[in-house]
């Protein structure tokens, strides 16, 4: 028998922990509250009706100041009550939302790394980080009000025919149409509209991010918004989506509502003018008027209750859909891990039969690729744009895995190695390296958390970074993006070569770890690249074929397969793709402008 899928309520709950008792406790007190806060009303009807009795001489009236000390106990107990509740369950959705980030972070740290190149960071924050914010505002109000609100309710509809029961039924017919209205509003097909604008909203999140992003290339070209079509698709489908909602199923039962509510005395007005010549027939008009001014007063409360109704239901939705949003997070895959994971016996790696395939894709990135790197070899992985040079160095660390083959590091398949010491064993140089906003210092400790001040220090030597030390404001505690300190491309490279020498891994993955940086940044990474892959195992992802002469190996990449491999001197003997590469990059290299002055020359 399939097991009962849990309500959203006690999903979320689940996520306070402990702390759900605080949730528990505050909707008991919001409960108590809210009856503490009804009982004013009777002591005032109480108290008219016992001074209407007496007149005209009112010192007959004994109970007056009884039921007036009564109202006021009670009215004060109901506000210190629903603090109490308010306090406990703000505490309790602080924790939840709190630990549902954490949590969520966590389920991300164990996904692969190749997750996050196909999820946009913009949106996975969103869903994660905005959703946990809603609901944080159902636990902390909405919950509380739904539960005093339902009690109020209760006692209302009690209270309404407590004194006189055809006054009551009169009130209750605009309680009974705003229900309708909600219900209209929030239920059936258009539940379904309000999670189609949610999801408009979390693409518009994503698009935004990426625009923040391009930002740089925006100014550079004196582009406009309108360059960004995603962008500007997401905000008008958007805006067409609230506008349906909003328009198209929120006016009209929205205006029936708020008319009925804020007008309940109207429905009460013909009822009395029906009872009033048989009240005054029968001799007791005090009764009949103290019912009129109670019923009077207390169809205003309808309108608070039925708001608190529609926000809290409102709040309730959102959080729905916020759940959904945080699920689609909670369930990303993760990235399987060996029960009994074996230990690498060196740093070699190997490539056996390898075929991978990126999710959706039609074609492989890969197919039946098999390669070897002995323990300190330099490999170079070259080839035309889009032949697998990434893909295939990807796989080392397990940003994706195969889909057939194997992909061994020491002789082990890198899918029975833990996380943890395959990255122990692989330091990385990518294109772009990102450096945190904290200090050069911390920034190269995120390698070895534990490493001394002298071993970064002599980390960041090697990496030839003494200059961008010197002309830092604070040195090495200078933090990076702030007070306007800020470092070029080649800059930020050399600090992430930094991090990786202090890493001291025996594998290192460079891609093209040169491609952003100006000459003189240039000559300064070759010789901190020289540093950090000495007596390492290297996989070196190169367009610039001037880089790759020295290899041990060059492996050739093609629409996935290998073309051949060798070495430089063997390749370009065999005149295949890497001499005609070669020859066009020598070309390239040769080529430049040729000025007026010179073509003249020529003619």
């Amino acid at each position: 028998m399939p097991e009962k899928q849990k309500s959203p309520l006690s999903r979320l709950l689940d996520y306070a922990g402990p702390y759900k008792i605080l949730t528990y406790t505050g909707l008991f007190l919001s409960a108590v509250s809210q009856v503490c806060g009804m009982i004013p009303f009777a002591c005032i009807y109480l108290m008219i009706r016992d001074l209407l009795n007496a007149a005209p001489d009112f010192n007959k009236s004994s109970s007056v100041s009884f039921y007036g000390w009564s109202a006021f106990i009670f009215a004060t107990a109901g506000f210190l009550i629903y603090f109490l509740a308010l306090l406990c369950t703000h505490i309790a959705a602080w924790k939840t939302a709190s630990n549902i980030r954490k949590q969520g972070v966590q389920h991300l740290m164990e996904t692969s790394f190749g997750f996050f190149d196909s999820h946009a960071s913009g949106l996975l924050r969103n869903k994660l980080d905005n959703g946990a914010g809603e609901t944080e505002t159902l636990l902390a109000h909405n919950l509380a009000d739904i539960v005093g609100t339902a009690v109020m309710f209760i006692t209302t509809i009690v209270m309404m025919f407590a004194f006189n029961w055809k006054m009551g039924a009169s009130c209750m017919v605009s309680i009974v149409i705003s229900i309708a209205m909600l219900c209209t509003m929030m239920g059936g097909e258009n539940a379904k509209k309000m999670l189609i604008y949610q999801g408009a909203q979390d693409q518009m999140a994503k698009a935004a991010t990426e625009y923040v992003r391009g930002i740089p290339v925006v100014k550079v070209f004196q582009q406009t918004v309108y360059s960004f079509k995603s962008f500007k698709r997401a905000i008008e489908d958007y805006s067409e989506k609230a506008e349906e909602y909003t328009n198209g199923v929120c006016r009209l039962p929205q205006a029936v509502n708020l008319t009925v509510t804020e007008g309940a005395f109207i429905f009460l007005v013909p009822v009395v003018l029906l009872m009033a010549p048989a009240a005054f027939e029968s001799g007791n008009p005090a009764l009949f008027v103290t019912d009129f001014a109670f019923y009077a007063v207390f169809s205003a409360i309808i309108s608070t209750a039925l708001a608190k109704i529609m926000f809290a239901s409102s709040g309730f939705m959102l959080a729905k859909t916020a759940l959904t949003r945080i699920d689609t997070v909670m369930k990303s895959p993760v990235l399987p891990q060996s029960e009994n994971p074996k230990v690498p016996q060196d740093s070699g790696i190997a490539f056996k039969n390898v075929s991978f395939r990126y999710e959706g894709a039609k074609e492989n990135a890969l197919s039946g690729v098999s390669f070897t790197v002995k323990a300190g070899e330099t490999v170079a992985l070259v080839g035309p744009s889009g032949g697998g040079k990434t893909t295939a160095a990807s796989l080392i660390p397990r940003f994706w895995d195969v889909n057939e083959g194997e992909v061994l590091v020491g002789g082990v398949n890198v899918k029975e190695i833990s996380r943890k010491v395959l990255m122990e064993k692989i330091s990385f140089v990518f294109q772009n390296s990102h450096l945190f906003k904290t200090s050069i210092l911390e920034n190269v400790r995120a390698a070895r958390p534990n490493a001394s001040l002298s071993e970064v220090k002599a980390a960041l030597k090697d990496a030839q970074c003494d200059d961008i030390i010197e002309k830092l404001p604070q040195g090495l505690d200078t933090v990076i993006g702030s007070k306007g300190v800020y470092l070029s491309g080649g800059e930020k490279q050399r600090i992430a070569l930094a991090r990786a020498i202090l890493k001291d891994a025996p594998i290192v993955v460079l891609d093209e770890a040169t491609a952003f940086a100006d000459p003189e940044n240039e000559a300064l990474i070759h010789k901190a690249l020289k540093r950090l892959t000495k007596g390492k195992t290297v996989i070196m992802i190169a367009h610039r074929l001037s880089t790759v002469v020295a290899s041990d190996k060059i492996i050739v990449l093609k629409e996935g397969k290998i073309q051949e491999e060798g070495s430089h001197e063997e390749l370009k003997k065999a005149k295949g793709l890497y001499a005609s590469l070669w020859e066009e990059y020598n070309r390239a290299a040769e080529w430049k402008i040729e000025t007026a002055s010179n073509a003249g020359k020529g003619e």
